[in-house]
């Protein structure tokens, strides 16, 4: 097949540019897809790389396991704990509440990306017409031509190249490892401090190392990088307090810039972006990467049954018909979504007396109105439908 060929070109090989090509493969095998990665073929440094925990919904689960590619090590949440530091208010939100098996998954970044990475191998045996380009093969990637492209090369905010609208929180995450005394099995704790979210999470290591996510003031954040292990330990304990024991061990430890950034359009002419190429959330609830697979999965229902048909129904005004539908099927899921977290980003991070009793109230009223949680939760684990 000619290197122009093709129906579809997905620039970015992260898990939302995979499983958008696993998604579309998946329902019309015969697609005329480039996949451009700029990770090399070989796993080998990607088995090394990026181990922060990443948040994965029910939800998503749901659509990995279409394509087999759920990852073997995880951790699942049976129950979140939520709480504001030195004020009242709190709520518990519990897998039997809503009747699932899990409230969502903790997964380790590089483990979504490899077993993507492998459930694509798996499902290109069958197609025929798939080129996967590597930075390592040797093919002109200018000469990749295609009657419609997929920008899903994702980013973290502030290493992006574009910004068209959002907002900088001047915060800074730490992640890292934390060994706890006696952790509860299966729980996450969201503990909402004067500078911003502090969560710890359940990791597959072990039941008494934990995830632990951080936000505060930039300042602040690099500080806490610099202490030593103890003094680390010391400041984590009298911010968290002492619902689950003492934290005895912290490992790899490292910070990252917070913010929003959106495209107001996702669509343009042929183009069209998912995932952190279209949106980048502050990490409060975890939504960044289900909202990117929510986005890949139905772009590759959309596009895959655009392709299938004859080739003169591929025209360039029916692939801009079927973006443009795609987007407006998106637009109540992503409105809804950033602005959820862009609102939960900031009300959880100010200290106007006000707004903290506001927040104490909210919390209270959601561990006593049932509806209220439910559909939260609901909100987090399937999106907007």
């Amino acid at each position: 097949m000619s290197a122009t060929n093709f129906d579809i070109a997905i620039q970015g090989g992260g898990p939302v540019g995979l499983a958008c090509a696993a998604w579309c493969l998946q329902k019309f095998p015969e697609a005329k897809i480039a996949l451009l990665d700029r990770n090399p073929a070989d796993d080998a440094d990607l088995a090394t790389a990026d181990s922060r925990g990443v948040a994965l919904s029910h939800g998503s689960k749901l659509l990995l396991d279409t394509i087999n590619a759920w990852p073997t090590e995880c951790a699942d949440i049976h129950r979140v704990h939520i709480s504001q530091a030195g004020r009242f208010g709190r709520a518990l939100m519990t897998r039997e509440e809503l009747g699932q098996d899990a409230l969502g998954h903790i997964i380790r970044y590089r483990d979504i990306h490899l077993t993507l990475r492998k459930a694509l191998r798996d499902i290109q045996t069958n197609s025929p017409n798939f080129f996967w380009n590597h930075i390592d093969t040797q093919t002109n990637t200018s000469d990749i031509q295609a009657k419609c492209v997929v920008h899903a090369e994702g980013g973290l905010f502030k290493t992006q190249d574009w910004v068209e609208s959002g907002r900088d929180y001047e915060q800074s995450a730490l992640v890292g490892l934390v060994e706890v005394e006696n952790a509860t099995p299966h729980q996450a704790w969201e503990r909402f401090t004067s500078e911003g979210p502090l969560a710890v999470l359940p990791s597959h290591y072990s039941p008494n190392i934990l995830n632990l996510v951080w936000c505060g003031a930039p300042s602040s954040s690099q500080a806490r990088l610099a202490l030593s292990d103890a003094d680390f330990l010391k400041s984590l304990q009298a911010e968290f307090g002492s619902r689950i024991g003492q934290f005895l061990k912290i490992q790899d430890r490292r910070l990252y810039e917070l913010g929003l950034n959106y495209r107001k359009e996702i669509t343009q002419g042929n183009e069209v972006w998912i995932g952190n190429a279209a949106q980048t959330l502050h990490p409060v609830a975890g939504q960044g990467l289900n909202l990117g697979l929510r986005d890949a999965y139905l772009l590759a229902e959309k596009l895959s049954a655009l392709f299938s048909k004859s080739e003169d129904q591929k025209t360039p005004l029916a692939i801009e018909n079927t973006l443009q539908n795609y987007a407006q099927s998106r637009k109540a899921d992503r409105s809804a979504t950033i602005g959820l977290i862009d609102f939960m980003a900031r009300i959880f991070t100010s200290n106007l007396l006000p707004i903290v009793i506001g927040r104490g109230l909210a919390l209270s009223a959601l561990q006593w109105l049932p509806p209220i949680k439910t559909a939260l939760a609901r909100q987090m684990m399937f999106g907007r439908r």
